[in-house]
């Protein structure tokens, strides 16, 4: 009977990091000192967008995601946003055995990734941007 009641509670603790963090998540993308810039990342599933400053969600995974920024008169910007293990699946191996481990790694949802990523841009000194045309001087009706 012991054996039966410790096996119910591995497979309904099976999967902590699944049920307690998921397995998407919402990342801030930033270009300090240049907002508007277009973000590209490239995940598993295509590429994804987002403007800065600006917030998107990820599905999890294992791998590290390249991101690209641009932006009229910047050189592009690049940099890879990191995947780290959630602290999370360290109590799943304890309380949840191998079975929560593998739902874990098999969803994604025991990778994490920085909840804020900053991209730097440079500006592209070769770069002219247009002059905004002059207003024709207000004349006063003056008699």
């Amino acid at each position: 009977m012991r054996k039966w009641t410790f096996l119910a509670c591995a497979l309904l603790l099976g999967g902590c990091a699944t049920i307690t963090k998921g397995t998407t998540q919402s990342v801030a993308i930033d270009t300090p000192g240049v907002p508007g810039a277009t973000c590209t990342i490239t995940t598993q599933n295509g590429p994804q967008m987002v403007t800065t400053p600006g917030t998107i969600v990820l599905t999890k995974g294992s791998t590290a995601l390249p991101i690209q920024c641009t932006k009229e008169c910047y050189l592009m910007g690049s940099s890879i946003i990191p995947s780290n293990t959630e602290a999370m699946a360290a109590g799943n191996v304890v309380f949840g055995g191998l079975i929560g481990l593998g739902v874990d790694t098999a969803s994604g949802a025991i990778n994490k990734y920085p909840d804020i990523v900053t991209v730097a841009m440079t500006p592209d000194q070769t770069c002219q941007q247009p002059v905004a045309p002059r207003r024709p001087a207000r004349t006063s009706a003056r008699q």
